[in-house]
């Protein structure tokens, strides 16, 4: 019988450099002999790539249904994607998973914490990540690299003090969830990220 694999989740704000880091744990996971699948949210799935394209357009939503929104995308791309990638002994990386909800639309969009719990309880069941790692960096780079990428959109163009907001509420995610999160300081140098990553993500190997 296949051995579950496991699921790693990248969270923080824009800017941080989440989908660097998932290419650098892919390779030091597919070195170590796993198999790995490298997602991303919103979207994942068919179903959830179609609702990526309304959610990130210019087109503005009211807080609680864009949160109802990324829960349906989130539930297409368990169900269709990360479920079975897991089933079948693969390890995941997700560049973003239910915290983003919780520190977007709950935190700085005023959706709140109750709300965003109800919606993540019914996408997800009982399926959490086996370890979490949120990339830190100061509100004011993280916009400067995100504008260095190219075409921005609607979450990359809101206010710093949206932004800073987002990053309170990360980092008391991580506060509330020493077990599974881990802070990362995204304002480093791209191969101290990924060295701090190592060594949480040794942490995770050891137990498996």
């Amino acid at each position: 019988m296949t051995a579950r694999g496991r699921f790693i989740t990248l969270e923080g704000g824009e800017g941080a450099g989440k989908t660097t880091l998932s290419r650098g744990l892919a390779t030091i996971l597919e070195q170590a002999g796993h198999t790995v699948l490298r997602t991303r949210e919103p979207g994942g799935s068919p179903g959830a790539e179609a609702i990526r394209e309304l959610v990130l357009g210019r087109g503005g939503w009211d807080p609680l249904a864009e949160a109802m929104l990324m829960s349906a995308a989130r539930r297409e791309h368990l169900r269709k994607t990360i479920e079975p990638a897991l089933d079948g002994g693969r390890w995941v990386i997700s560049d973003r998973f239910a915290d983003s909800t919780m520190a977007y639309q709950g935190d700085a969009e005023g959706v709140g914490a109750e709300r965003c719990r109800l919606l993540t309880s019914l996408a997800l069941g009982q399926v959490r990540p086996d370890l979490t790692l949120i990339l830190d960096l100061p509100v004011e780079l993280g916009a400067a690299r995100a504008r260095q990428r190219g075409e921005t959109n609607r979450f990359e163009d809101k206010p710093l003090g949206f932004h800073e907001r987002v990053r309170q509420a990360f980092l008391r995610i991580a506060a509330d969830e020493p077990g599974r999160c881990t802070v990362i300081d995204a304002s480093r140098p791209v191969e101290e990220v990924l060295e701090q990553a190592r060594v949480a993500l040794d942490r995770l190997l050891q137990a498996s």
